[in-house]
């Protein structure tokens, strides 16, 4: 089977992730083992669209952490209507409310993922929590936030970057466009690599937060699979300390 370069293109940029965002990762990854030690939860967000994806990849997921705090609007996911989650994503201050709603508080951790990072459904979430003290870990694309003109229309009217309000950035290597394979006799380009990259980040923290866990002598608050034996005895401890406070839950 002829690929056109789709798996070359997803393994160049998980190793770039790997080659360079390695202490990016273990810094976001070490606030998240002291919000696991100071009992608070770890807030996740997207800022529209498919970048909402890895917000549901990390929350009640096998093997994933309990702690995860979804910040899951519907309007903006890809589980609204398309145009309308695409207004609203350019919409300013609603990530804003989205982000007051949750009322996270000084020194919270909130991962932001948005591989584009200049949308004020973005912009808008990451200056509220910014506002309220919170720690903010960004998950994007340098290329898209540099390259997109300063006027291009889908920007905050700030024309600020996520990148701008956030004490640790995490490059995901997203080229503009996303799409990244070209068939020969086709113009448009086709197979995006931004959610099979961000995803393969947000387990990359997850990993590197339970190690951090283990090493500080914490016990780590972890899913296992509901879907086999015993998983939901396992899972009810957790269930019981999390569902009064994580609202999807």
């Amino acid at each position: 089977m002829n690929d056109f370069g789709y798996y070359k293109a997803i393994i160049e940029n998980f190793e770039k992730v790997n080659a360079t965002q390695s202490e990016n990762i273990k810094k976001a990854a070490s606030l998240m083992a002291d919000a696991i030690e100071n009992d608070r939860l770890i807030n996740v967000y997207g800022g529209g669209g498919h970048t909402t994806l890895p917000v549901g990849e990390m929350f009640f997921r096998a093997g994933g952490l309990s702690c995860i705090n979804p910040i899951m609007e519907t309007g903006l996911s890809v589980f609204n209507q398309a145009l309308k989650y695409l207004e609203l994503e350019r919409t300013v201050n609603y990530g804003s409310a989205i982000v007051k709603y949750y009322d996270l508080k000084i020194d919270d951790v909130l991962i932001i993922f948005h591989n584009i990072g200049i949308n004020p459904a973005t912009i808008d979430a990451a200056m509220e929590a910014k506002k309220n003290g919170v720690k903010i870990i960004a998950v994007s694309s340098e290329a898209w936030q540099t390259q997109m003109p300063k006027d291009h229309f889908i920007r905050h009217p700030n024309k600020t970057n996520l990148f701008d309000y956030a004490d640790i950035c995490i490059e995901d290597f997203n080229p503009v466009g996303d799409a990244v394979v070209t068939v020969p006799c086709f113009e448009t380009p086709i197979a995006p690599v931004s959610n099979i990259v961000d995803f393969y980040i947000a387990h990359l923290l997850e990993i590197e937060c339970v190690k951090q866990c283990i090493e500080r002598g914490i016990t780590p608050p972890v899913w296992s699979s509901a879907n086999t034996p015993g998983g939901d005895e396992k899972n009810a401890k957790y269930l019981e300390k999390y569902h009064p406070r994580v609202k999807m839950l």
